[in-house]
């Protein structure tokens, strides 16, 4: 079978980048190390988050540490289980959070926390008890 004429093998000694392998950058380590403080504000563990998001906790690990970039499908995962805007998951900490004051957090923590509950007696209790502390 004849070589196609474009096909050339490398130098020897040589290797041939891989261009759709990339190695994480600073923006992937930002949304891992968000991810993590999200994660741990509301108080999960790595299998806790990573059985939601359908990973291994190991995985969701190399996310965090910014070991491996993480997906668009992955980021919008995240984001959905722990009730933020994909946003949240870019912001720097050394940007000032002006747009998100101390109340909008309280109430996308409370959210988070309802939607994680499993049963209709316990949502329907919840449910009782928000009403009481809204009025």
């Amino acid at each position: 079978m004849a070589k196609s004429p474009n096909t050339r093998k490398p130098a020897s000694g040589t290797r041939r980048k891989n261009r759709t392998a990339r190695a994480p950058n600073d923006i992937d380590r930002l949304v891992g190390a968000n991810i993590r403080a999200l994660r741990l504000d509301r108080g999960l563990t790595l299998a806790d988050l990573a059985s939601e998001m359908s990973i291994s906790h190991q995985q969701l690990q190399k996310y965090e540490t910014g070991t491996n970039r993480l997906s668009a499908g992955m980021m919008c995962a995240a984001a959905e289980v722990l009730s933020v805007e994909i946003g949240e998951l870019f912001r720097s900490k050394s940007v000032p959070e002006g747009e998100s004051d101390p109340a909008t957090r309280l109430r996308e923590e409370a959210g988070f926390w309802v939607r994680r509950i499993r049963t209709q007696g316990n949502l329907r209790i919840a449910v009782r008890i928000l009403k009481v502390l809204a009025s």
